[in-house]
């Protein structure tokens, strides 16, 4: 009786549950294995990835005929229908390098990997082929040129502050691999301590992102991936990279190792680069912009059968000189600082010729250096995963601004940051993907012996909870969550003297009889509630609908609540507010995208409406004259508003099927910010109608032709002619004249580069040139700081101002090994 009724137990299980069967094989392409495939069940939530071999394991149950979905990041999706007659079946398949399309598969901004597809938030991705074909001097450069709605306020060639669609600072959240990179980012006078010849990628959330990141991703998000090469097993592989450029003479090397051992695989970088002066046919060689970079990089991960973990370290260092601007009247050239007591910035001695072409950092330069050691793992649990990022970040920053005494730094703070960031991916319920997720920082800043204090020592310690789910419905994607944050931040009473002997600033205790209190004591916290919502309609496989709203959360900066000093490189005193609130958005954001036969289109339009808006604003006096506190340097005081901004991106690929060696990319980016603050426009009128640091209208136009078959050793070589198209912009804030009318202006650039393989196919090398500002023009770009570097309100030839550089020829070389 009882084999009867554990005979009929048997039968009534695999008829309901299914019988269990067991799908194998393994993933690679160009015959190397790929590690952390996912190869998932449609309709189901049984899913798994690679191993470092390459190999997959699924077992389910269910129907013989299933289909399967093999992603990940970096290649093209397939969807595979299989039949599984028996207990097992074995399926190997070969996935394709991506090129961007609807299937890529992107990891910032969502809760796990995620074709393009499936996310309703405008999510744009950059590869390192893009990035080698493009004229850089830093990884924000490339990320600006290629990705509509990105721009960047600049301070010379070596310092790029990234901004999305009109916002920047502390409201774009950049990250390494996904960690927060935290650097002092609201200082207008450096940029991303990131090496740029050691990413792979850029990923580019355009909208609000603090669901998953909290305070700082109001305006998006950057996230610069690192190479992570496919690696056969017990062979060292490498590359060397090296790069000149005509304009500012800029010399470049990177040496990059990779290495794999059975499980483990290492992963090691070292590049430098160094440049003079740049020049224009307007200014000549610029005084004050030169600077010489190293950056070093080291790896280890472990992948298993119950995850992975990397363990990661970095080192940034970058000499950078401080340009002013300051020039003799009559002749407009460069002048230098050779007095601190008694200096008069309109009569300095003229810079030597020989200084300008010089390699040789001045003087009066900002030295800066970040270290950053970092652990992300996976731990898979069933069905789910627990994702696990803790890493720990020192920046050091110092600014050299007295010529009297050159060692002396006039702003020296160290920052050390701890970062957490806990998800637990739980299993698939009735078709929802579904995470749990806590994150934050733990923070310090402190000035050391320096002369200059613009901000004052501060802790912080931030935390954020969200849970964030998606669901497919069809043809239909939804997704969205919800976010709660606290940020607490204090510091005590700080007191600057004089030192005697110096005559300069000095930090002092509260005892110190001659010590001012410049920074009275503060604690404060703030709260945040941020969430979105979104869906994607998949009209057909080549062409969907997205539509999201978000609601973003921002708390002040230390700068705009704390700042009361002299930021040496900047040249600029800052005056905080520390009334001051969170910043909240609500944005709506709309796009259509298609991939067709012959033309790839997208269009994507934003309304973004901000509360508690803070943004810089020249102090002037009753009577309109700029207030100086400190001479020869700018007083910016920060305000408070409502805010709106709105516009769009377009973009039209044309790859006609008949001519599949022409591509003609064009772009369109537009955008306009208006400040909201009555008060202000009562008073002042059009002068305060719109907001600061807004790009005009830009269009970009591309067309390349890419041989389809090999040219002797030349394999896919390409020739390429674009122009970048700027606007007018008359759509500023002219209040106080804290920023002028811009011109806008026209640049053609053109390209040429291959892959030289040998009679055997192997690639000895790729070689990009390229040319940027053909014809050399002047001109200023509304980003451009060094715009405003000028004293004299009438000038020889009507001319203010820097500006940006003129023609620059560009050699690159790849030599992998």
């Amino acid at each position: 009786m009882k084999c009867i009724l554990s005979l009929l137990f048997t039968l009534f299980s695999t008829l309901v549950f299914g019988q269990t069967r067991t799908i194998s094989g393994r993933i690679t392409s160009e015959k190397i294995p790929l590690e952390n495939i996912t190869v998932k069940i449609q309709g189901t939530g049984q899913s798994t990835t690679s191993n470092h071999l390459g190999q997959y394991t699924l077992n389910y149950k269910g129907n013989e005929a299933v289909l399967v979905q093999f992603s990940g990041v970096g290649f093209q999706s397939e969807m595979v229908r299989l039949s599984v007659s028996g207990n097992s079946f074995q399926y190997d398949i070969n996935l394709k390098a991506q090129a961007a399309d609807l299937n890529d598969v992107v990891i910032t901004g969502v809760n796990r990997a995620t074709a393009l597809r499936k996310s309703p938030v405008p999510i744009a991705v950059l590869s390192k082929k893009n990035m080698d074909q493009q004229v850089n001097t830093n990884l924000i450069d490339a990320i600006v040129k290629g990705i509509p709605g990105v721009t960047a306020v600049t301070t010379g060639p070596n310092v790029s502050k990234p901004f999305i669609r009109g916002l920047g600072y502390n409201r774009v959240l950049t990250l390494y691999d996904g960690l927060r990179q935290e650097g002092q980012q609201w200082g207008d006078e450096h940029g991303i301590e990131v090496d740029e010849y050691g990413i792979s990628r850029a990923e580019v959330v355009k909208g609000p992102a603090s669901l998953t990141y909290g305070s700082d991703a109001l305006a998006g998000v950057i996230n610069m991936i690192p190479l992570n090469p496919a690696l056969e097993n017990k062979k060292l592989v490498g590359d060397f990279t090296t790069n000149y450029q005509s304009n500012n003479g800029l010399v470049a090397a990177s040496l990059g190792l990779a290495y794999r051992k059975e499980d483990w695989k290492y992963t090691f970088r070292a590049s430098g680069k160094t440049a003079h002066n740049y020049q224009n046919k307007v200014d000549g060689l610029v005084y004050g912009t030169a600077f010489r970079e190293y950056n070093l990089s080291a790896g280890a991960r472990v992948d298993k059968n119950w995850g992975y973990s990397k363990t990661a370290v970095t080192y940034y260092d970058n000499l950078m000189e401080i340009p002013d601007g300051s020039r003799d009247s009559l002749s407009r050239k460069f002048t230098t600082q050779i007095l601190d007591d008694g200096d008069d910035i309109k009569n300095r001695p003229i810079v030597p010729e020989s200084a300008l072409n010089s390699y040789r950092i001045n003087p009066l330069h900002q030295h800066i250096q970040h270290f950053r050691l970092y652990n992300t793992s996976q731990f898979k649990l069933g069905n789910g995963d627990l994702n696990v990022l803790i890493g720990g970040q020192q920046s050091i920053r110092r600014e050299y601004n007295h010529p009297t005494m050159p060692g002396q730094a006039g702003l020296y703070v160290v920052l050390n940051t701890f970062n957490y960031d806990l998800k637990y991916n739980l299993p698939d319920f009735s078709g929802i993907q579904s995470t749990l997720g806590i994150n934050g920082m733990l923070q310090g800043n402190r000035s050391k012996a320096a002369t200059d204090f613009p901000i004052p020592d501060y802790d912080l310690f931030d935390i954020g909870a969200f849970y964030f789910a998606r669901k497919s419905f069809g043809k239909i994607d939804i997704s969205g969550g919800l976010r709660v944050d606290r940020r607490h931040i204090s510091w005590n009473n700080f007191y600057v003297g004089t030192d005697p002997q110096t005559g300069f600033g000095k930090k002092v205790t509260d005892t110190d009889p001659h010590g001012d209190l410049q920074f009275p004591a503060f604690s404060k916290n703030y709260y945040g509630l941020s969430g979105s919502l979104g869906l994607t309609y998949n009209v057909s496989e080549k062409l969907l609908i997205k539509a999201n709203i978000a609601r973003g959360y921002r708390a002040p900066n230390i700068t705009e609540i704390g700042s009361n000093g002299l930021d040496p490189g900047a040249h600029i005193v800052y005056l905080g507010n520390r009334t001051f609130k969170p910043e909240f958005n609500l944005q709506q954001d709309l796009g259509i995208i298609a991939y067709l036969k012959d033309a790839d289109l997208s269009l994507e339009v934003f309304n973004n409406d901000i509360q508690n808006y803070i943004y810089q604003s020249r102090l002037t006096d009753d009577n309109g004259n700029p207030v100086v506190i400190v001479p020869g340097n700018l007083t910016y005081q920060y305000q408070q508003s409502k805010a709106r901004l709105y516009g769009a991106e377009f973009s039209i690929n044309l790859h006609p099927s008949q001519f599949k060696w022409l591509n003609f990319n064009n772009s369109l980016a537009y955008v306009v910010g208006l400040n909201k603050n009555k008060t202000l426009l009562d008073l002042h009128g059009q002068d305060a109608k719109y907001l600061p640091f807004i790009p005009p209208l830009q269009i970009r136009s591309e067309l390349k032709a890419t041989a389809q078959h090999p040219i002797g050793f030349l394999n896919q070589p390409y020739v390429k002619i674009d122009a970048a198209i700027f606007a007018d912009q008359n759509r500023f804030y002219a209040l106080d004249n804290t920023e002028t009318f811009t011109k806008g202006y026209t640049l053609i650039n053109l390209g040429i580069g291959s892959t030289i393989k040998s009679k055997k196919e192997k690639t000895l090398m790729d070689i990009f040139i390229q040319v940027d500002n053909i014809f050399n023009v002047a001109y200023q770009s509304h980003l451009n700081r060094l715009k405003y570097f000028e004293y004299y309100n009438a000038t020889p030839g009507g001319r203010s101002g820097i500006y940006n550089m003129g023609r620059n020829i560009s050699f690159k070389m790849i030599v992998p090994f």
